[in-house]
């Protein structure tokens, strides 16, 4: 049955000829099979899907024209008093809000380390979002944030506090009237998200979702998002613009555990280390199979200007693929500040593809953290997820970086992937395998990051693996750091800019395995061989047979066919490799009318290529979860297509792309 909705209805039974004037109301109504077809318009209204569809009858919720449908939590106010100079204010009854009132509920939860308090309420001015501050003063005499990364944007501000039965708003517009122009405040928590966990089976196509007064999103918590599945199974979301919501837009992640939830920042008990294992033993305990949870569709989306995450999610993305995305300007503005932060945030993406994405103006483009097993980076363009020059980078983890893996024993693969942040990698794990990409950034944090702060006792990071393909727990393990491999890479060293070395300087972390900015496998130095390593645990090798160190030693790392421009630099044991000191390798990003360009001299100065064809048997296993890189159905995976999904050759070239002599590629085709 088809169900249509108009919002410039009266309110009718859903029939094409008298639509409904409520997505909400044909949300109560919607049962698999059905189509509920939403005309053009702003519905303000949170919308709560009562029933699941099946997998071979979904429910779906469809934008008439996409983007057309625009699904806000947002109101707008039109009754702004002029209150001193350009400060105007405005008077909100409370009633409004309901039982959440986004202007009383401050952002809060575990691994959260802002310093100032901000609310999960937030001031818009035509679809920007203004910058909160705990004082009127500051909002009459407002100065610029010195880490934001759009400062003129952030001597906007406002300011809130309550006054009987109402909300009154305070708010900086400087040259603009807000009751002429579009002027909105956080109204609804959620915009289309399930109350109920298990509503699985639904399709989200076309929308526009936006501003929703969402709480910080921790894996050890309720994850909430604007849009997402609440802890069910099968969701797909395409075609979408996600935007503006207060912390994160998409949530793929998990559910309520009343006993384990924000422990750390609640109880200060236990770590957040702690409460997490707990809380994946819990989920173990209470069903998260395979059978029930995950296997989300996330694509085609154009996901921004979030204050945490465009996607986040622990335990309840496994098994799901995000694809063919643009992730873009996440916490740009630096009022929310923790270990939660990035385009797409994730933990446990056991088998998750991320493929064909865009990831850029992110304080972090991609974050994979603790059981990044089966996941598969691929196809995918990083750039500018680095602060820009004129702020003021503080220790809440905003040097940033393209992509993130923490504390993971892998498999994690990451192919074919263009990635030209001035970081490019933050690697405080193991079991990685880098096959095909064009790398211009650094790797940081090799060999350290995976201890938990103690100072009297050790205290690493003892994280689990998996059973191949399942989410059951097959066991825990510290990181040793290795057992990664590279090979067919170009690495091409670009210019470091004084804000990140200033800033690892004065932090004293300008060392190898902190923040170092050398392009290339350099911060490997030292690490084993396979043949060294494994000698260890021969049998006539009997003086080291009952050593207990050598089960806590770096783990070996391989390499071949890597290509090393301008200055980047392999590690010391690197062999089957390529260093041009010759040639200057230019690379520039380029945006035309029929996409995005990489203009580039590297083709002409690719050698011959010798390499042989990269495959699973070829990258071997994982060390802890004996877990080989493949695909999720456990088949073999053989590297023979490239960035573009081109055929390699029989030597394929080193690099993402299989081409000779161009100057101009279309990395983002429109």
């Amino acid at each position: 049955m088809k169900i249509y909705v108009s919002s410039k209805a009266r309110g009718g039974d859903g029939t094409k000829e008298y639509p409904m004037n409520s997505i909400a109301q044909a949300a109560r109504f919607a049962r698999p099979g059905d189509e509920v077809i939403v005309a053009p318009g702003i519905y303000r209204e949170y919308v709560d899907p009562a029933f699941a569809g099946t997998e071979e009858q979904r429910i779906i919720y469809r934008s008439e024209v996409k983007n057309g449908a625009v699904i806000s939590g947002a109101e707008r106010v039109r009754t702004w008093i002029r209150y001193q100079g350009t400060v105007w204010t405005a008077r909100v009854p409370n009633g409004i809000f309901g039982t959440y009132n986004p202007y009383t509920v401050e952002i809060f939860g575990d691994w959260y380390d802002a310093i100032k308090p901000v609310h999960t309420g937030e001031v818009y001015l035509n679809d920007k979002s203004l910058y909160e501050t705990d004082t009127l003063e500051e909002v009459l005499n407002p100065t610029s944030c010195s880490g934001s990364w759009d400062q003129p944007g952030s001597l906007y501000k406002w300011y809130t506090k309550q006054d009987g039965n109402h909300t009154v708003l305070y708010a900086n517009f400087h040259d603009f009237d807000p009751n002429t122009e579009n002027v909105e405040i956080n109204v609804r928590r959620n915009c289309f998200y399930p109350s109920k966990e298990g509503i699985g089976y639904i399709t989200l196509a076309g929308f526009a979702v936006t501003k929703a007064a969402t709480q910080w999103a921790p894996p050890t918590a309720y994850q909430e998002g604007m849009v997402g599945p609440h802890w069910s199974k099968g969701w797909i979301i395409e075609d979408c613009e996600i935007s503006h919501s207060k912390c994160s837009g998409i949530s793929l992640g998990k559910y309520l555990q009343p006993n384990n939830d924000n422990k750390w920042a609640i109880k200060h008990t236990k770590t957040g280390t702690q409460t997490e294992r707990d809380a994946i033993c819990q989920a173990q305990r209470e069903g998260w199979t395979k059978e029930k949870i995950g296997s989300h569709i996330i694509r085609r989306c154009n996901i921004h200007d979030c204050g945490q995450t465009g996607i986040v999610g622990h335990l309840g993305g496994v098994f799901s693929v995000i694809e063919d995305n643009d992730i873009h300007h996440i916490n740009n503005k630096q009022d929310l500040a923790g270990a939660e932060i990035g385009g797409i945030k994730m933990h446990a993406a056991i088998d998750v593809i991320i493929r064909r994405n865009r990831f850029h103006h992110c304080t972090r483009g991609l974050w994979l953290d603790w059981q990044a097993q089966g996941t598969r980076v691929t196809q995918n363009l990083f750039y500018a997820n680095t602060p820009p020059d004129g702020t003021v980078m503080s220790e809440h983890l905003s040097v940033a970086e393209d992509l993130f893996i923490e504390v993971s024993h892998g498999p994690s693969l990451v192919d074919n992937n263009i990635m030209l942040s001035d970081v490019a990698g933050r690697f405080c794990t193991q079991g990685i395998a880098l096959v095909h990409n064009l790398i211009a950034g650094s790797f940081v944090g090799v060999g350290s990051g995976v201890d938990n702060g103690g100072k009297k006792f050790p205290s690493p990071r003892y994280t689990p693996y998996h059973v191949p393909h399942r989410t059951e727990v097959e066991g825990f393990m510290t990181i040793l750091h290795g057992d990664a491999r590279f090979y067919n890479n170009v690495f091409v060293q670009q210019p470091v800019r004084q804000l990140l070395v200033d800033y690892a300087r004065e932090r004293h972390l300008d060392s190898l395995d902190q923040m170092n900015y050398i392009t290339g496998t350099k911060p490997y130095d030292g690490y084993p061989d396979a043949e060294t390593y494994f000698a260890k645990f021969r049998e006539d090798n009997y003086k080291i047979r009952e050593e207990r160190d050598k089960y806590y030693d770096h783990l070996p790392v391989y390499a071949g066919g890597n290509i090393y421009f301008n200055g980047a630099e392999p590690y010391d044991g690197e062999k089957d490799y390529v260093k041009d000191d010759l040639h200057q390798i230019e690379l520039q990003l380029v945006e035309e009318k029929d996409g995005i360009f990489l203009k580039t001299n590297l083709f002409q100065y690719l050698p011959d290529s010798t390499n042989e064809v990269i495959t699973t048997e070829i990258l071997g296993e994982a060390f802890e979860p004996e877990e080989k890189f493949e695909h999720p159905d456990g088949s073999p995976i053989t590297f023979n297509e490239d960035y573009q999904g081109k055929h390699r050759g029989i030597h394929p070239v080193s690099g993402p792309f299989e081409i000779t002599k161009e100057m101009n590629v279309n990395v983002v085709p429109v």
